[in-house]
């Protein structure tokens, strides 16, 4: 191939993605369990770390739009995981509390960190420097936006 830099084997993005597609299937069956997706446990996650705060916040956690996650949050609400409020103070703001069966799904995903470090085949250590270069790498992303 005249453009060796063309080659699918070459390419950081496909490394990225074909990775993220293999996480997520390594998370599915352990989600399932909870009745959750992928993207409703990374919603969760926030929400345990911090409970009542806005849509706007959890959107910027997840780096996300305020409009991807609506639909998210409404499934999590109708499974009784959360309540979403208008704020007294500006009522454009939503506030998201996490119900008791929210707090308590916090327990039975506890587990989950474990298995997932498990499937991985890595150290700690070795995990824990791909992660920052993750991050690094896309902090520099999307300074290039």
């Amino acid at each position: 191939m005249a453009h060796d830099q063309l080659r699918l084997a070459n390419q950081l993005c496909f490394a990225l993605y074909s990775t993220s597609l293999a996480m997520t299937k390594v998370y599915k069956p352990l989600l399932q369990a909870l009745n959750l997706t992928y993207p409703q446990y990374l919603a969760m996650l926030v929400l345990w770390e911090e409970d009542g705060i806005t849509v706007g916040e959890l959107s910027q956690r997840l780096l996300t739009d305020p409009g991807s996650v609506t639909p998210l949050l409404k499934r999590l609400e109708a499974e009784g995981l959360l309540n979403r409020t208008r704020s007294s103070a500006d009522e454009r703001v939503v506030e998201l509390r996490l119900t008791a069966k929210g707090r308590a799904l916090e327990e039975q995903a506890a587990a989950i960190p474990a298995c997932i470090f498990k499937a991985t085949g890595q150290k700690l250590p070795e995990l824990q420097e791909l992660k920052e270069e993750l991050v690094d790498l896309r902090s520099n992303l999307q300074s290039a936006i």
